[in-house]
């Protein structure tokens, strides 16, 4: 059984910080690339970092230099560790692998954790 349980999301100003969690079951997470997606009102879900398994990561431009991911293969769990916060980050941020998990023939996908950064 997949299951994937994202946590840590919540209001923050801008330039702060948060560090999400993500906890997952099965066997899948050690021998996949694991990554963090988000979704902002009206867009499409992108995804901002991705770490394959040992510790080689990627990011886009708008998240390189403030998003560090990180996973505990012995946890089952990847991170997020952002820092210097924007509005724009506003979003739904979700974990999942790269590409995304397929449950009888669906994309599966978590509940995410809602991060909201304002004044």
């Amino acid at each position: 059984q997949v299951q994937l349980v994202e946590s840590g999301g919540g209001l923050v100003q801008p330039g702060g910080s948060l560090r999400l969690s993500c906890a997952a079951s099965g066997s899948r997470f050690s021998i996949y690339p694991m990554g963090w997606y988000r979704q902002a009102p009206g867009k499409q879900r992108e995804l901002v970092a991705r770490i394959t398994t040992g510790t080689s990561t990627n990011y886009p431009d708008s998240v390189k230099g403030r998003f560090t991911i990180s996973r505990d293969n012995a946890k089952n769990t990847v991170y997020l560790q952002m820092n210097s916060l924007k509005p724009e980050d506003t979003a739904v941020y979700y974990c999942n692998g790269v590409p995304p998990w397929v449950v009888s023939n669906n994309v599966y996908w978590g509940q995410g954790t809602q991060v909201t950064v304002s004044s």
